[in-house]
This record gives C-alpha cells, sequence and structure tokens, in this order.
C-alpha cells in the first residue's frame, strides 16, 4: 500500500521513541509539559524537516510504495485535470497536486513531504472537526472525487450506515444523509424515517419525512465534534492523523465512547497522534485492548521535555487489574505530581487544606491529585503503574502500616528504596511497640464476647456479631492504640531513634507515615470517623484554625 509514515521521534531530552506504521500514539502529561507542541512540531517537520522544534528535536519519515504507485493512489481519490502541461494535476480532499512535482516530492520524502503533506497528514484543529458537520456542496458521485469527508458518506452506502452506528452508541440517535437537498449535501439527526410501500429514498414522501428531523451542523458542539473527529480519523484518505484533545466539547461517557471506538475500529492503515488531557477518553482507549496503543507521557523540567513511554504489553499488564479500571488512578498522568493516600477521606481533607492555603495568596496551588487505592496494600500496585511513566508521587499512609512489612516493604521498594538499610530498625520499632500490652483485663474481654453470644438469638451466627468480636480483640493489639497515639506510642530511646531513622529513610523516597497516627488525630476535638470526621472537620477555618495546624504543616511537607 501507498503510504507514509513515523518510524521515530526524538524529543528534548535526546530520548527516542520507535513507532510502528499503524501505531496508535496518545501524548499525555500535565499542563504546559508540551502535549499539543509535540502534534504541532511533529506535523510541520513532516512538511520540511529543517523545521525544528523546542519540543521535537527529529523525526524519521517513511513510505511504502513507487513513485508510479503513488500516481496510482492519488488518481483513486481525486479528479485528473489537463491545464497545457505535459502532465495531469490531481484535485482531491485539501490538495491539488502537479504529477511532476508529486513524483519529485515521493522521491525526497525522508527530507520532508512537502505538499504531498495533504494527501497523507490532516492535522486536525477544533474548527475544523466542528465544521466537518457542515454541509459541503454536493458531488456527482459517480464521477466526481470526493472534496469533504460527509461526500464519503454520500458516495458509499454501507459508510452511512456504519457511521449512524457509532453515532447512535454516543447520542442515542440516527444519523442520516441527505443526498437530495440542491446544491448541499445536510447530515440529519433523529429517528430514521421508514420508505413506506412503494417509496425509496429519493420518493417525495421520504424526503420530506427526512426534513423534519434536526440538521447535524445546527446541534450542539459536542454532537458536532463527535461526529468531526470519527469522519476525519475513518473515512479521509490520509495515513498520518494528528489531534488535540478529541475529547474537547464532550461529555465523560461520550469521550470514554469516542476513545475506544477510535482504538478498536481506526482502518489499520493509518497513524493516529493523540494529546490529550481527558482520563475518560484515555480509558476509552485502554478499553479497547488495542495491541497498538503507545502512551507517552511528558513532564518539562525547565526547558527539557522528559520523556516515558509506556508500550501495548505494559498497558494490557496494567489496565488488567481492576483497581486502576475503576479508579481515578490514571488521573495521575495528566499531573505534575501524585499523592496516594488510604482512603477517599484523606484525599479529600489533604485536597482541602492543601487548597484553603492558597485561596488569599492570589496563586494557584499547586498542581497535585491526591489519589486513593481502597487500603494501604494496594498502594504497591499503584506506585508500580505510576511509577512506568515516571510519574512522581509521594505516599502517605496511617501510622499502622508498620505492623507487617507487607505493605511497608514492597511500597518502599516501589519507591525506590532498599529495605534491607531499614529492616533491622522496622523490626527494632515494631518488637518495642508489640511488647506494650494495653490496659485491658483478660476479663473484660471475656465479658464483652459473652455478651456478644448472649446477646444473639439467631441460628445463623450474624455478621455484624462477628464485627462486634472483631473490634473487641482489636482492643486487646497494642497496634490500636498505637494507631490512635502514634509516634508518641514508641517507647523512648532506641526504638524512637530507629523509628527516626527509617522514617527520613522514607521520606527521602516520598514515603509519609503519619506521626500522629490516622487522619482523625490531626483534631481530636471532632469524634467522628473517616467521611463522617471529614464533612464536620472541612465546615471549619482550613486555612487558621489551631487544632489543624499540624495538619497544614505536614501538606506542605509532603508537597
Amino acid at each position: 500500500m501507498t503510504k507514509i509514515w513515523l518510524s521515530e521521534i526524538e524529543f528534548s531530552d535526546t530520548s527516542k521513541v520507535s513507532i510502528n506504521e499503524n501505531d496508535i500514539v496518545v501524548i499525555v502529561g500535565p499542563n504546559n509539559a508540551g502535549k499539543s507542541a509535540t502534534l504541532k512540531e511533529a506535523a510541520k517537520m513532516l512538511r520540511q524537516k529543517n523545521e525544528k522544534g523546542k519540543v521535537v528535536l527529529d523525526i524519521i519519515i517513511n513510505k511504502s510504495g513507487s513513485k508510479e504507485d503513488l500516481i496510482s493512489y492519488i488518481s483513486e481519490f481525486s479528479q485528473k485535470n489537463f491545464q497545457g502541461n505535459p502532465l495531469p494535476s490531481f484535485q482531491g480532499y485539501q490538495f491539488n497536486i502537479y504529477q511532476g512535482n508529486a513524483e519529485s516530492y515521493w522521491n525526497n520524502v525522508a527530507n520532508g513531504v512537502s505538499e504531498l503533506v495533504n494527501i497523507f497528514v490532516n492535522t486536525l484543529s477544533t474548527e475544523q472537526r466542528l465544521s466537518a458537520a457542515n454541509p459541503p456542496k454536493s458531488i456527482r458521485i459517480t464521477s466526481s472525487a470526493p472534496q469533504h469527508p460527509i461526500h464519503f458518506l454520500q458516495k458509499y452506502d454501507t459508510l452511512e450506515s456504519k457511521f449512524s452506528d457509532y453515532f447512535k452508541q454516543a447520542f442515542g440517535t440516527d444519523l442520516v444523509v441527505h443526498r437530495n437537498a440542491g446544491n448541499e449535501v445536510p447530515l440529519f439527526v433523529g429517528k430514521k424515517p421508514v420508505p413506506k410501500e412503494g417509496e425509496d429514498r429519493v420518493s417525495d414522501g421520504y424526503l420530506r419525512e427526512l426534513e423534519k428531523l434536526d440538521l447535524l451542523h445546527l446541534q450542539g458542539d459536542g454532537m458536532r465534534s463527535f461526529v468531526g473527529v470519527l469522519l476525519n480519523a475513518f473515512i479521509s484518505n490520509h495515513s498520518i492523523l494528528f489531534i488535540d484533545e478529541p475529547e474537547a466539547f464532550l461529555h465523560p461517557p461520550q469521550a470514554r465512547l469516542l476513545g475506544k471506538m477510535l482504538a478498536k475500529d481506526l482502518p489499520t492503515e493509518r497513524q493516529l497522534y493523540l494529546a490529550t488531557h481527558s482520563e475518560d477518553f484515555l480509558k476509552g482507549l485502554l478499553d479497547s485492548n488495542a495491541q497498538n496503543l503507545k502512551i507517552i507521557r511528558i513532564q518539562r523540567e525547565n526547558e527539557i521535555n522528559k520523556v516515558s513511554v509506556l508500550n501495548s504489553t505494559d498497558i494490557n499488564e496494567i489496565w488488567a487489574d481492576s483497581l486502576l479500571r475503576h479508579s481515578n488512578v490514571l488521573g495521575g498522568l495528566f499531573h505534575s505530581k501524585v499523592i496516594i493516600c488510604e482512603s477517599d477521606s484523606d484525599c479529600r481533607f489533604f485536597s482541602a487544606i492543601l487548597s484553603a492555603q492558597y485561596d488569599d495568596l492570589g496563586t494557584i496551588a499547586p498542581d497535585v491529585l491526591f489519589i486513593h487505592c481502597g487500603g494501604k496494600h494496594r498502594i504497591p500496585t499503584v506506585i508500580k503503574a505510576l511509577g512506568k511513566l515516571n510519574v512522581p508521587m509521594s505516599v502517605v499512609t496511617d501510622f499502622d502500616v508498620l505492623n507487617n512489612s507487607n505493605p511497608i516493604k514492597p511500597i518502599y521498594e516501589n519507591l525506590g528504596g532498599d529495605w534491607n538499610e531499614v529492616e533491622k530498625d522496622w523490626k527494632l520499632v515494631k518488637t518495642e511497640i508489640e511488647q506494650k500490652r494495653p490496659e485491658f483485663l483478660t476479663q473484660d474481654l471475656k465479658d464483652e464476647i459473652q455478651e456478644v453470644f448472649e446477646n444473639t438469638t439467631e441460628r445463623i451466627f450474624p455478621k455484624e456479631k462477628i464485627s462486634e468480636i472483631n473490634r473487641a480483640l482489636k482492643k486487646a493489639s497494642p497496634w490500636t492504640e498505637a494507631k490512635q497515639v502514634g509516634k508518641a506510642y514508641i517507647p523512648s530511646g532506641n526504638s524512637t531513634q530507629a523509628f527516626e531513622r527509617i522514617h527520613e529513610k522514607f521520606k527521602n523516597k516520598g514515603f509519609y507515615i503519619l506521626e500522629v497516627g490516622e487522619l482523625e488525630c490531626f483534631d481530636k476535638s471532632i469524634g467522628n470517623h473517616g467521611p463522617k470526621w471529614v464533612n464536620e472537620v472541612l465546615v471549619k477555618d482550613l486555612k487558621s484554625d489551631a487544632e489543624l495546624e499540624e495538619a497544614r504543616k505536614f501538606v506542605k511537607e509532603i508537597i
């Protein structure tokens, strides 16, 4: 097949990313990292390689097919015109080129494709995706070359049917081409009319029913943008397509659906480059289980754009984890830093404390995302996933993470720490805590458990009664009190010194243990726990309330 593609992109950090000719390349990263610039600069260099960029240093352009194959390819979707020259010119969708020039450019593709760029490359702007829904002038479908994406729908019934199915999945209604509207070809939105007996789609009765529907180009930006992206991605003859923020104007469900459609159904003969800010759109791409997906994360450090890459194998491994599929963990790819917490309550509290400190300063809070993973035992998985794309991160856990080597060991190791350096001190701290017996008499524990049995009459022992017994047993554990007291529960002397040593090493890797014990210990004037505690504390003056001074200091430290 006659086509061109990029086989390599070199970024400003001198890293070189290899790309296959049918890859879907997704550019992610925080604001102002260089996502949009990557698309613009790569597209500019495709036309002329001496146009160097700030983010993209170089590209390698490949092609397939001879110059004879090129002319044959162009002839398939263009109008041939002779204008006094020995060779014809070809006019098609977004291009008008003389054959001699086309052959010359083809021989020199490695240095830039020049005027061939409009044949093989499409940089889909926001305006272009919206205007794609506007009715083009009608063409003679048996002899004229398509000049607009809608002409492909006008010409091929199967394409119209396929696109109507896509549109219906997104918006719950049909998309219909009006082929007999005079000098233009509009698209209509609504339930497609069914020709009555003796009618077909050119019959007067059918056309009157069709024209009762709503015109697509008069609908909202969401519908028009959705159609514009799909039309340009699926129908045009381009072998390379650049789209910046394909999710623009779309609600989250449509953004996710669009991502899935692009990854699952895109014609395999083209390369697709997407720069996105949307976690929903990214999840849609991942939902497709496409084997040609590549994620490039860009993070700016001064004037250098640092690049990390996930190939399809890495992506499949990460997406197989239900935690990553059904949480906001992937949102971390679009932020400068991620703070991983145990619970949603932790995230809400720390995020609110952070925002409050910037409310009156006239500045924007740091670009930090707090994410939770449903308990400390899932933290290592999240660290591993985000670490593959070099997302800067820190971890915050309750004090009782010291209770067991799992998960404290994999948390520290996944953050880049050496467990052998801290294991001896950790064991000392753990042993000293466990030797402290809580002030809880054996008879008191027996009485409490006995009361549970005496108040239970059901034949099957209820789950809530099991929970009551577990709560009673926890009172007999030193870790219950340690979690409520924190660092102060550690005996003075060697064990306290050991904790200081290991916690300093932990913090150097971004691992912070709550020295107060747990979240609720930041303000003990409020008696609830978890979400209820957070709901009550958030109505306080988070900027200056004296009870929350330690919380403010802690958030500054982890940021």
